[in-house]
């Protein structure tokens, strides 16, 4: 992990902070794939991803600029985040190519 090189003092601030939005976008697709039964709700966890990707583009630069990330590292991962922030654009913009239609909602036992 690439933050395992960054200096101690930035342990509980940048470090954290990348790790955090990074995993964030993870968890939030996960619980947009869970959501997708209903569109809006698929959407709005979708648009949280792609918010905690920009962030984690946001402190790749910071990163960068600290010194902390080469130029071609933070490209990388800049590129891997435009890959994933694009897809996510076109999942929403397509939302209903992903929504569930017409599955009955799970019964509770009696």
């Amino acid at each position: 992990m690439l933050t395992k090189r960054f200096p101690p003092e930035e342990k509980y601030s940048l470090v954290d902070q990348v790790r955090r939005s990074s995993r964030s976008v993870a968890a939030n697709v996960a619980e947009a794939w869970r959501r997708r039964r209903y569109e809006a709700s698929f959407v709005n966890k979708l648009n949280t991803a792609e918010a905690e990707a920009t962030e984690t583009q946001t402190w790749i630069e910071f990163a960068r600029r600290c010194g902390y990330l080469s130029p071609d590292e933070c490209g990388n991962l800049d590129g891997c985040y435009d890959r994933i922030v694009g897809q996510l654009v076109n999942m929403m913009r397509d939302a209903k190519n992903w929504v569930l239609v017409d599955v009955p909602l799970p019964r509770t036992p009696k």
